[in-house]
């Protein structure tokens, strides 16, 4: 790791003493994200507030958290050479991003889905029509059992998927499908999220500083 990286995560530690057993599964799952290959994505799912998170880490993840992430040179020459100032301008304004797709936002799919087919199968329909092999699936659940984001996690190690699950403190049914599992210290949903917020926040500094620091 980079030492902002390692700065980072010692910051984070450093505030968040009780967390300091999640260290390895944290880094694994930085590690993971960082070794996206170019074609492969992240999907993310969860119900209510683990929704509002999956939303929240997909905006982290899609646009600069700390740093700039200017274009490639290739990209930045192509569009002034194709488009002259406008192309110069719209290289300017643009960032680089990780791929990253929240299941909970398809709002005319599931909607559609939830009125004509089985509710539990929800996520995973998305994730059959849109997961392919060595994407990765943060999957979110307090309780480590709701049944269409554990679905939606079966059927992505099926599918040769990667998923990162964020639960409370048991793990539920997702720790023992997941190849990370994040489970924090708290049986109490409120608390349980209120965790899950810094944990992702620090993921997501950490990616963006491995792959778009300067």
């Amino acid at each position: 790791m980079k030492q902002r990286t390692l700065d980072i995560k010692k910051d984070f530690f450093e505030r968040h003493t009780d967390l300091t057993y999640l260290d390895e599964p944290i880094t694994k799952a930085i590690a993971l994200i960082v070794n996206l290959k170019k074609e492969n994505k992240i999907l993310l799912c969860g119900n209510g507030g683990s929704a509002a998170d999956c939303e929240h880490i997909a905006g982290e993840l899609l646009k600069s958290f700390e740093l700039k992430r200017k274009l490639s040179e290739k990209m930045y020459k192509k569009l002034k050479d194709l488009y002259g100032d406008e192309g110069t301008f719209i290289a300017d304004n643009l960032q680089q991003a990780v791929k990253a797709i929240p299941l909970t936002s398809f709002c005319a799919y599931n909607t559609a889905f939830l009125n004509d087919c089985n509710e539990k199968m929800m996520f995973a329909q998305l994730v059959n029509a849109l997961g392919i092999k060595d994407d990765i699936l943060i999957s979110i659940s307090t309780s480590g059992n709701s049944k269409n984001v554990v679905y939606a996690s079966m059927l992505a190690k099926s599918m040769g998927i990667k998923v990162i699950a964020l639960t409370g403190e048991t793990g539920g049914k997702l720790k023992d499908i997941a190849d990370i599992t994040i489970n924090v210290p708290s049986k109490r949903v409120y608390r349980i999220q209120e965790y899950h917020l810094p944990i992702y926040h620090l993921i997501c500094l950490c990616v963006e500083s491995e792959l778009f620091e300067e």
